[in-house]
């Protein structure tokens, strides 16, 4: 079923898609900007079934909608396409991408070029990455938070998210067997006597 367009003017409507497992504060520094640029704001979470996440679909959507509930011109969805088609589904018509480093420039030129050969229509906007943040990706916040704490997590992420991603990593982390590091195998749980 399509969805209502957000703004008459397509062009006045941009979609910063990525997995967003979990969202990070080089995000929200493209959110904050993004949304003084255009009309509307789309956060894409895209649904990658190959792809292991930390967090389900679901609770991406809502941690990102806590997120971005001080943005009023700011929505969250989630899409199960290319980016191109969702983008034209929703009746917008520019991408929004943040680059970090020369790496993902390099990436974020082939997917510019792909996706203006599948709908030369739409656009694609970059904006460069707040110098401190522009090391931090998902998979770091991941393993910071997983051998630190707290403390640990607060330049990278927004601090509401701190509680959930302990919470998320430490029932994952739960649900593993404990592993003997010694000879590389799984031990398994014995209840204590």
């Amino acid at each position: 079923m399509p969805l209502p367009a957000h703004s008459a003017d397509p062009f006045r409507t941009a979609v910063f898609t990525g997995t967003f497992d979990p969202i990070t504060l080089g995000h929200l520094d493209v959110i904050r900007r993004g949304r003084l640029l255009f009309e509307h704001l789309v956060v894409g979470i895209g649904i990658h079934p190959s792809k292991t996440s930390l967090f389900s679909v679901e609770e991406r959507i809502e941690l990102a909608r806590r997120v971005v509930e001080p943005f009023p011109n700011v929505s969250v969805e989630s899409f199960e396409e290319l980016t191109v088609q969702y983008v034209r589904r929703i009746g917008a018509r520019v991408i929004l991408r943040g680059l970090r480093t020369l790496t993902d420039m390099e990436y974020e030129f082939g997917m510019t070029l792909t996706n203006q050969r599948l709908d030369p229509e739409i656009e694609t906007v970059f904006l460069m990455a707040d110098g401190q943040y522009s090391y931090v990706s998902s998979s770091l916040i991941r393993q910071v938070a997983r051998f630190g704490g707290p403390e640990t997590l607060k330049p990278f992420v927004p601090e509401i998210l701190i509680e959930p991603i302990l919470a998320k990593l430490s029932a994952s982390q739960s649900s593993d067997p404990p592993v003997d590091y010694d000879k590389r195998t799984a031990v398994a749980k014995t209840p204590a006597p």
